[in-house]
């Protein structure tokens, strides 16, 4: 289940990262995407692993 939810938080925290950095550029918004698909798969690994018990 961790796996699932760290894949789902990387795809929607790479969107939400692409679409707040694409206001000032494409290089931009490809670093925020970075950032945020990484804050994806940590904290929907960690919800996962709260959720397994």
């Amino acid at each position: 289940m961790g796996k699932l939810l760290g894949f789902v938080g990387a795809t929607i925290g790479g969107y939400a990262g692409w679409a707040l950095g694409a206001r000032v550029g494409t290089m931009t918004a490809f670093m925020v995407s970075m950032v945020g698909t990484g804050a994806g798969i940590y904290y929907g690994r960690k919800l996962g692993r709260e959720y397994e018990g």
